[in-house]
């Protein structure tokens, strides 16, 4: 199991600096995909979003780059978009091929090293590396600065990250997750219930609070607009725009399932959806499956993040 990279067309690259704890990563389909989203959160932060709008010219595009720094990150889509052009991948022009690149950022400033972040060069690198190969997961790329469960603020938070996850549908259908994982509230185990990480009682316990619970009681945290878990589902089934973003719809019921509380004023939490092939598939059963496959994404997000930047993370 690859994770995403499971579906036929797409390539993934992380473009990490643990010294500064941030990063970014580029989703890439260079064949081009149709895609469709769906924005839940109250904080996000996008580029070239308008390309997914069904009236709009063009039917496919060939990256999505998700990236730490905040506004600052969407810097990193230029470069993924010259990486792309310089490969002679794009929309075809009368006087050159231009390519097409969706992105959304996360808050990672509170963990990042101050006065650095994801640019245009950080962009160029996660592209050049992008492969079809195992997704890396963790502290890596967008990951890299992600933390979760900030009730109580980043002292009793815990480290997120990417994770990734696929599946099949039929013999020869895929359905693939990639999320990077900035929450407010904690990560649950859909199959036990169980947090696996999330606010914690003290800064130097490892016992969890219920983010819920103590917001029943008072709790906020303060962190308004400092959280964020983006996803991005891409299937080799052959959708339209509009499919695409029912599919995208659906799939944030794996943001439901892992995620307690999701979607909060205090999020920027945002499902993109790509199909990159033409193989036939029920769109209720993509759903069902993609929103599976995103739960198991973020739950291994988590599971493979490290400690940095001063809060503890499951993998050591």
């Amino acid at each position: 199991m690859k994770g995403l990279t499971d579906v036929p067309g797409i390539r993934v690259g992380h473009a990490t600096n643990l010294e500064a704890v941030t990063g970014c990563t580029a989703v890439l389909s260079p064949g081009g995909a149709v895609a469709g989203l769906d924005a839940r959160g109250s904080a996000t932060g996008s580029e070239e979003w308008d390309l997914l709008n069904p009236l709009h010219l063009t039917s496919r595009i060939h990256a999505v780059v998700l990236s730490g720094g905040s506004a600052f990150g969407l810097e990193t889509c230029s470069g993924v978009r010259r990486w792309l052009a310089s490969q002679g991948i794009g929309f075809e022009t009368r006087y050159g091929r231009v390519p097409l690149v969706l992105g959304a950022i996360l808050y990672d400033l509170g963990v990042a090293k101050a006065g650095h972040r994801p640019d245009r060069e950080m962009g160029e690198a996660a592209a050049k590396v992008a492969t079809d190969g195992p997704v890396v997961e963790g502290s890596v790329g967008a990951g890299s600065g992600a933390t979760t469960g900030k009730v109580f603020g980043l002292q009793q938070a815990m480290k997120g990250g990417i994770g990734s996850f696929s599946a099949s549908v039929g013999p020869a259908v895929k359905v693939g997750a990639l999320a990077a994982v900035n929450c407010f509230g904690d990560v649950v185990d859909p199959r036990t219930g169980h947090i696996v990480a999330g606010a914690r009682t003290a800064p130097d316990s490892r016992d969890f609070v219920r983010t819920t619970e103590a917001m029943r009681r008072g709790a906020r945290g303060g962190l308004l607009g400092e959280n964020t878990t983006l996803v991005v589902v891409a299937t080799n089934a052959g959708l339209g725009k509009p499919e695409a973003t029912k599919l995208a719809q659906m799939a944030q019921h794996g943001m439901v399932r892992a995620i307690s509380p999701v979607h909060t004023l205090f999020d920027g939490d945002v499902v993109f959806a790509l199909s990159t092939g033409g193989e036939k598939a029920d769109l209720n059963e993509l759903g069902v499956v993609a929103a599976e496959v995103v739960a198991q994404a973020i739950v291994r997000a988590v599971k493979a993040a490290r400690t940095l930047g001063g809060v503890p993370g499951l993998a050591g």
